[in-house]
């Protein structure tokens, strides 16, 4: 990638050196990008390279394998919602996870949409409940996009689509109430709206929530990244918060 210029979504900013930071995006056709960004700290560049605000980058490079140079034009700061606890919480996870776990320079369209509505949702929603389900929802499609989709449209004993109340942990599969009533303290919680047309609780939230929580610990965060999944919890504990 000699060379690029694309809306990008900001999506972590590591410091480098003195004065720079290495930036991750998420980009609509290129997926997460990498470039540097000289004098990242400065009073101009501060409040446009925050994770979450979109922005017009540029990328240069000599060579595929050197890490581009990047610049950046604010389009949409998510900057005043720093200050909302439980906004700014939702902004941290959703972006740390998915510059976590994205492969560099691998096109994931249906991600960068996903992730731009959620964002979206978040400062915009009235109530948090409007985009909780959301979230939920985007963990899932990125299970699905790197490999690991849950299959949820029948029982993994049975073959019944019929009374879908659990998922195995084991598989990523569903399992009726018949086939799991003996080993339902092992199963995870089948919410309905995760397969059904069906506008959730709270406690099915918390439930699907649960649910991808366990899968993107078991299958990017296990031996590593313990920070990513920290900022997961406070996000959770502030919803439990709202809710109670």
């Amino acid at each position: 990638m000699p060379s690029l210029r694309t809306s990008a979504i900001i999506c972590s900013v590591k410091s480098h050196g003195e004065h720079g930071a290495v930036v991750r995006s998420l980009t609509p056709e290129n997926g997460l990008v990498s470039g540097y960004v000289r004098g990242a700290h400065s009073r101009t560049m501060r409040p446009i390279l925050i994770p979450s605000n979109i922005v017009q980058a540029d990328y240069r490079s000599r060579t595929e394998d050197q890490l581009a140079s990047m610049t950046a034009e604010l389009q949409q700061s998510r900057g005043p919602f720093l200050g909302e606890p439980l906004a700014s919480a939702a902004l941290d996870w959703v972006t740390a996870l998915t510059a976590a776990v994205l492969p560099e320079e691998h096109s994931y369209p249906q991600l960068h949409s996903a992730l731009s509505a959620l964002l979206d949702a978040i400062c915009s929603a009235p109530s948090a409940k409007g985009w909780a389900v959301a979230l939920v929802r985007y963990e899932l499609l990125l299970l699905s996009e790197l490999g690991f989709g849950l299959a949820l449209d029948k029982c993994a004993v049975t073959g019944s689509a019929e009374d879908l109340v659990y998922i195995s942990p084991k598989s990523a599969t569903a399992v009726s109430a018949g086939a799991g009533a003996i080993y339902k303290d092992r199963l995870l919680p089948l919410p309905a709206f995760l397969i059904e047309p069906v506008t959730p609780e709270w406690d099915d939230i918390f439930d699907g929530l649960r649910v991808t929580g366990f899968f993107l610990n078991r299958h990017f965060f296990a031996d590593r990244r313990k920070d990513v999944m920290a900022a997961r919890s406070v996000l959770v504990d502030r919803l439990k918060r709202v809710v109670a």
